[in-house]
């Protein structure tokens, strides 16, 4: 098969590129970093059917965009974030559906010298196998150790290196030698693009009841900025009537007005005896076991004392 030249490769990826932006109206912009062609390809294969990945240099990705702009001009919000090793995941189905399927792509790797930490490592308490002249070795890394049966062994968990350090080459070496793989590369989600709009992909955990429960944050603040300055709105009408009612209730309570709303409250006033007879089924509710254990003493009580006759043992 005959290679194309370098000219007719760059033609043929700028059509691709602006072919696909017309084609799918959803893509990721997604950061290859450590992301070997090998676990490429296997997450192409899961993709597949599904979603389009596309790589290439972010100066030709520019140039395809920027040539592609007076057709789509949102494609202008995507070129500041072409920044690294980056590339494309078109796709036509459910956002969320896709985004697992990429970051589930993920093959554990080794730590390397040089390499930026995505997040802590710590190295747990064991016994590593290793021979007594290794000792300084892990002094050197302050690990505390002690020789067990001609081995070294690692007394307490120690964190060796926090998310966001370079992995030294004292820390990479001793991962290697314990057998430790901490870290797993992938695919990573840094923006989504959904038909002309740019966000971060955690706007895609949000659910309806999220949604739901800060819509119902702004109108509490709302109705209560509205009572507080005395005007009006929907979400303060409500508690306006309410507070209304509380205040004719009051008034009922103390003249001789009366409405129908009003007439129960005035009943209890006028004979308080009613408090204590609407207090007397909860009262019973939650005493009734106890109730029956009083009367039942009681009884015994009294059957002691006719026993009893009021005679002692030595009367």
């Amino acid at each position: 098969m005959v290679r194309e030249d370098k000219s007719t490769w760059k033609a043929n990826y700028f059509v691709k590129l602006v072919q696909l932006f017309d084609e799918y109206p959803k893509c990721f912009l997604v950061e290859a970093d450590n992301v070997g062609s090998k676990q490429m390809q296997q997450i192409r294969m899961s993709l597949r059917g599904r979603a389009v990945v596309l790589m290439g240099k972010n100066t030709m990705m520019r140039k395809a965009m920027r040539g592609h702009l007076e057709n789509n001009p949102a494609l202008e919000r995507l070129l500041p974030f072409i920044r690294g090793n980056v590339g494309f995941v078109f796709t036509k189905e459910e956002l969320t559906d896709v985004r697992d399927l990429i970051l589930l792509n993920k093959v554990q790797a080794p730590a390397r010298a040089g390499a930026l930490a995505p997040l802590d490592v710590k190295v747990p308490a064991q016994n590593t196998g290793l021979g007594p002249e290794k000792t300084s070795f892990f002094q050197a890394l302050n690990i505390p150790t002690k020789i067990t049966k001609g081995t070294i062994e690692i007394i307490q968990d120690v964190n060796l290196i926090k998310e966001g350090d370079r992995v030294g080459m004292s820390e990479a070496t001793l991962l290697n030698m314990l057998n430790i793989s901490p870290f797993s590369y992938g695919l990573i989600v840094n923006k989504v693009y959904d038909s002309g709009t740019i966000f971060d992909p955690a706007i895609l955990d949000i659910t309806d009841d999220d949604l739901q429960a800060r819509f119902m944050a702004g109108v509490r603040n709302v109705a209560a900025l509205s009572l507080k300055i005395g005007y009006p709105t929907v979400a303060s009408a409500p508690h306006s009537i309410v507070n209304g009612m509380k205040n004719c209730m009051a008034i009922a309570a103390v003249t001789d007005i009366t409405f129908k709303e009003a007439e129960l409250l005035k009943e209890y006033l006028a004979d308080p005896s009613k408090f204590a007879a609407a207090a007397a089924p909860a009262a019973s509710s939650g005493g009734g076991a106890a109730a029956p254990a009083a009367a039942a003493k009681k009884e015994e009580s009294e059957e002691e004392e006719d026993d009893d006759m009021g005679f002692g043992l030595f009367d």
